[in-house]
């Protein structure tokens, strides 16, 4: 009779870094059920991820170094994974397992990117890269929010943290008799620091007061993964379980660094760099893999070079899954490294970036790693066993290795760069979504052009650029343009009143002009008052599509309209 396959729970959270846990000898935080956690797994020592948080996921999820997956930033259309990868929820879904997501998925809101596009059976999750980002529902403040379930929006009681263990929760109780893969990405403790004063005084007076509400929130946290664990076992599930625990970059908020990056104040685990930097501080995190029936409960180091496009095929091999024959990871099986004794392991180099820009650029914020040596932005070489605050830059005494290192990141570069130049559209005319929801958040070219928070909305940011679309259906289109989302349904020139904030008051634009180009084809319309959207109506081919769209005010100031609601008539 064969075993029955492994469940799996998988938390990753948000801008935490290597050094935010007490069992990493933090001497302030506070996280006894990680640390427990920590205590009991296989604990991979120098796993490396993305610089930033979309790119870490795109990696997670397919297999491939994210830039090939058209992921290397987190805006400006560039978060969205490419509609040909296949991800590690089609995955488990195409092997028999019920699959579930609840938090953040940072990789597409539009078909065809969003998770239940991309092999997750269920999925309740906010917009944008974080909560109160432009396609995140209106108003959302981390207190009882509305989040979209499956694509539909949907008000949620507590705080974002609970509810998404909450109803991760409520997945594997219903689905307990059946193999399971729930994930459950964190938006916290990404700011703005959100979280009930009382996980926040504990440190307060210890450190700065941002400090001390990101460490409550990483507390809330582990307060959440110790009530997971043990309904796990109360549930009898917790042997058969893989219980994974890592972080999505390096840490934002738990110290600061000075112009080249090394550590000011805070901790960090001795490591130069935080997040979006090349150093290791910016891409090394802390992964825990906890699974009692396949003999990983006991504490164990694996010290070799792993990272982020390794946890598809390793989770393939530990679950049997079978892979499709199109997919081929960059990543490779660690599960040798896990076993006891002395694994055969072929040395490997693996390179991970931050291109926060339109397009990438050669060698721009980059890290090359081989073994414990570290190239970085191609000219500084670093040995971090002997040097992990990397402040002895070897590259004059070792030429030949920072040659090899070279030569690795070309390889590398040859085989991401395939497609950089490639559209990723947003597709609309499609059964699947039949309106959809344009934002600012994925306009394309200089990211400066693009309004992703709900702030800038709020302020009245002047900016403008292009969205790249394709037409599923020929037909006749409605575009309905907005200054303020559907929700809450103001007038182009209207203001909200109140203080301006992130959560409160919106700026009075004199909007007096809407017009829309897509293709060759243009529209406008005079804007005489209270007009709370203007909708035009156009007739489209099947096919590829730029949208861009403009908002005048009286003093002449163009802006790009920043909600537009288009579906087929």
């Amino acid at each position: 009779m064969s075993k029955p396959k492994p469940n799996v729970v998988f938390v990753i959270t948000d801008d935490q870094g290597y050094g935010d846990l007490g069992c990493a000898g933090n001497p302030i935080i506070r996280t006894p059920h990680i640390d427990r956690l920590h205590a009991e797994s296989v604990r991979f020592t120098d796993f490396h991820v993305g610089p930033t948080c979309a790119p870490t996921r795109a990696g997670l999820m397919t297999g491939h170094y994210h830039n090939s997956t058209g992921v290397w930033h987190t805006i400006g259309g560039r978060s969205l994974l490419r509609k040909d990868e296949i991800s590690l929820a089609d995955v488990f879904s195409a092997n028999g397992y019920r699959t579930g997501i609840f938090g953040k998925w940072h990789l597409g809101d539009n078909y065809p990117y969003r998770p239940h596009d991309r092999g997750f059976q269920e999925a309740v999750v906010h917009g944008g890269g974080g909560i109160g980002n432009t396609p995140d529902y209106w108003g959302n403040d981390y207190f009882d929010d509305t989040y979209f379930d499956r694509g539909s929006p949907r008000r949620f009681e507590g705080y974002c943290t609970d509810v998404w263990f909450r109803l991760g929760l409520d997945f594997i109780e219903r689905h307990r008799d059946e193999p399971f893969f729930c994930y459950i990405p964190t938006n916290a403790p990404h700011s703005p620091f959100q979280v009930e004063e009382r996980y926040v005084e504990p440190y307060r007076g210890q450190v700065p007061e941002n400090r001390a509400r990101f460490y409550g929130m990483i507390t809330n946290i582990d307060e959440n993964v110790g009530g997971l664990r043990r309904r796990l076992e109360e549930l009898g599930l917790a042997d058969n379980t893989i219980f994974v625990f890592m972080t999505d970059n390096g840490t934002a908020t738990g110290c600061e660094v000075d112009e080249e990056k090394f550590v000011m104040n805070g901790y960090n685990f001795g490591m130069r760099g935080k997040k979006n930097t090349p150093y290791e501080g910016g891409h090394r995190v802390p992964f825990f893999l906890h699974w009692p029936a396949g003999g990983y409960s006991v504490g164990k180091d694996v010290s070799e070079l792993t990272a982020n496009v390794d946890f598809l095929p390793t989770l393939a091999e530990l679950c049997g899954l079978e892979l499709p024959a199109a997919l081929q990871p960059d990543g490779v099986c660690v599960v040798p490294l896990m076993l006891s004794g002395e694994p055969k392991w072929e040395e490997r180099a693996v390179v991970t970036d931050s291109q926060r820009i339109p397009q990438p650029i050669k060698w721009r914020m980059s890290a090359v790693m081989r073994g414990k040596w570290r190239l970085i932005n191609g000219k500084e070489l670093y040995r971090v066993d002997a040097d992990p605050e990397q402040r002895d830059d070897l590259a004059a005494i070792y030429p030949q290795m920072v040659e090899l290192l070279r030569s690795d990141y070309d390889m590398w570069w040859d085989k991401v760069s395939a497609k950089f130049d490639e559209d990723i559209p947003i597709h609309i005319g499609s059964p699947r979504e039949p309106v959809t929801l344009l934002s600012p958040h994925d306009w394309r070219g200089d990211v400066g052009e693009c309004a992703w928070h709900q702030t800038h909305i709020r302020g009245a940011k002047v900016c403008n650029s292009y969205l790249e679309l394709f037409v599923e259906q020929s037909g006749r289109y409605a575009f309905e343009l907005r200054r303020w989302p559907r929700e809450e349904d103001r007038a182009f020139a209207e203001g909200i009143p109140g203080e301006l904030g992130p959560y409160s008051g919106g700026v009075a634009v004199p909007v007096t002009k809407a017009a829309i180009r897509i293709r060759s084809e243009y529209a406008e319309a005079h804007i005489a008052g209270d007009e709370r959207q203007i909708t035009f109506e156009l007739e489209l081919e099947e096919g590829p599509a730029h949208l861009q769209t403009y908002m005048e005010a009286g003093d002449g100031t163009v802006r790009g309209v920043y909600y537009v609601y288009v579906r087929k008539l």
